[in-house]
């Protein structure tokens, strides 16, 4: 493909070469460069591209694209931009001749329930007949193919690439978790989304955007380029969504007194440990659902979904049998069926102060006997939350373990002490190692408690100063439960 194709649609000044030749692939990594291809030098937190322009052309670039002047010369063609960010997504989308425009896409934002929202919409959208994909937390997936992750969204070559290969498959509907983070970094700039869902937005992630405020127009980014917007108006901020928005809407929600507040309602709401029911109201239609999820924090999630459907003129009939079928890995996930213990066990994602507090308060409410919790907070992140979630954890819980997350480059007892600031009562115990953790979680569990084991779910690694092993909490709970069966 030409240079000139690649980078049409993109304000450009051309410093040195003839962009009339044709470039293998694009890059931007330069180690990765290869004879022919274009590199494109993204300034990063730890490095900056530019810095690797001469190395790029030395690999092979045919041409290099910058946003600053580097100061050796390169012997190649050299592009300059504006923001060489945006110009990866844009230059991305040529080169795979524009994949996102032919499927639904559809994008998933907000603090906590994305993941949960984007598995029930293809368990729904499934069930109605379409073949689905996803690109989230867990994993990415091509129908039923799995495909392994490392972030919630990919950076725009990647992203592109993955959207091409599920159209290559014969993919009707793209379901993307899109963080907040892939937002300010551009990573989906360009992309016109089908239909865009908001879940909820609370404390995350302060550590990347600084202020709240900027945390939530990284977020409203993704519903400025979308066609419809489903907002969820629970919370604090889905009126803001709501009122900052121009296109067409959808709103929903369960707690709002004056039903004609939002579009889509749940009533005569029903939790229990293992589902939840709930009737819904929009326009004529009244309709109860079952989902095999417990929490009303799922039934909001479940919301999200039904909305998107509805938009998509998917019937009520495949609606309610897709959420009756959807099941999420590491989100409020029963792991303890398998034995004959009196007591249950759950793992759950929650690692932040909402997400933790929405599962704790769930099984509080639902439980027989006590609720013992397992927790931690990640390294190099958002320290803020610390105290929030130490507070929580220990308010709702009748036993709180604390323990070690991903500690990544801190000491992890460092963590644990500011997780502990928060604290007011006493009915705690701090235990680092989080096998050791989960270990004395299940030795004091009685008949009737509820153990709720949070801030990993899915996850099958644990993140260390210096390296990252494998740590599987479901291979952990079978382990400790098999030991005791001898």
């Amino acid at each position: 493909m030409k240079i000139s194709k690649i980078l049409s649609g993109v304000p450009y000044t051309l410093i040195k070469g003839d962009i009339d030749q044709d470039i293998n692939e694009i890059a931007y990594d330069s180690r990765k460069v290869k004879k022919g291809d274009i590199f494109i030098c993204i300034e990063g937190f730890n490095m900056d591209g530019h810095k690797f322009a001469r190395l790029a052309a030395i690999n092979g670039a045919a041409a290099i694209v910058v946003m600053k002047d580097i100061e050796e010369d390169v012997p190649c063609i050299v592009i300059k931009v504006e923001d060489t960010r945006r110009v990866m997504a844009l230059a991305s989308a040529n080169y795979y001749s524009h994949p996102e425009r032919k499927l639904r896409m559809i994008g998933v934002t907000g603090t906590n329930g994305k993941t949960t929202t984007t598995f029930m919409l293809k368990a729904i959208l499934t069930e109605a007949g379409y073949k689905v994909g996803i690109i989230g937390t867990i994993a990415n997936y091509i129908g039923d193919k799995k495909i392994e992750t490392h972030r919630t969204t990919p950076e725009a070559l990647e992203l592109f690439k993955l959207i091409d290969d599920m159209v290559k498959e014969g993919i009707n509907y793209c379901i993307m978790e899109v963080s907040s983070h892939s937002l300010s970094l551009d990573r989906v700039y360009g992309i016109n989304f089908s239909q865009a869902i908001f879940t909820n937005i609370t404390q995350d992630h302060l550590d990347f955007h600084k202020t709240f405020e900027e945390y939530y127009k990284a977020k409203l980014k993704l519903f400025l380029n979308s066609e419809s917007s489903v907002i969820n108006l629970d919370g604090s901020y889905g009126n803001s969504i709501k009122k900052d928005v121009k296109n067409n809407k959808l709103t929903f929600s369960m707690e709002v007194k004056d039903a004609l507040a939002a579009d889509l309602v749940a009533y005569a709401i029903d939790s229990r440990v293992n589902e939840s029911s709930f009737t819904i109201r929009y326009k004529d239609l009244s309709e109860k659902i079952t989902i095999i999820l417990p929490g009303k924090f799922n039934i909001s999630n479940a919301l999200g979904c039904i909305a998107v459907a509805l938009n998509e003129k998917i019937s009520i009939e495949a609606i309610k049998k897709g959420l009756n079928k959807a099941k999420v890995p590491g989100r409020s996930e029963l792991i303890s069926d398998e034995y004959p213990i009196d007591y249950s066990i759950y793992l759950d994602y929650a690692h932040t102060p909402d997400a933790l507090q929405n599962i704790l308060e769930t099984f509080k409410e639902l439980k027989k006997g006590r609720l013992i919790s397992v927790f931690g907070c990640g390294g190099n992140r958002d320290r803020e939350k610390r105290p929030m979630m130490g507070k929580i954890g220990t308010e709702l819980s009748d036993i709180a373990i604390i323990t070690s997350d991903n500690p990544r480059k801190e000491e992890p007892m460092d963590i644990i002490k500011e997780i502990t600031a928060g604290i007011q009562k006493d009915n705690y115990i701090v235990i680092e190692d989080r096998k050791d953790a989960i270990k004395k979680a299940l030795s004091i569990a009685e008949k009737d408690d509820v153990v709720v084991i949070a801030g990993k779910g899915h996850e099958d690694y644990q993140e260390l100063k210096d390296k990252v092993v494998h740590f599987d909490e479901k291979e952990v709970i079978n382990g400790i439960l098999r030991s005791c069966e001898k």
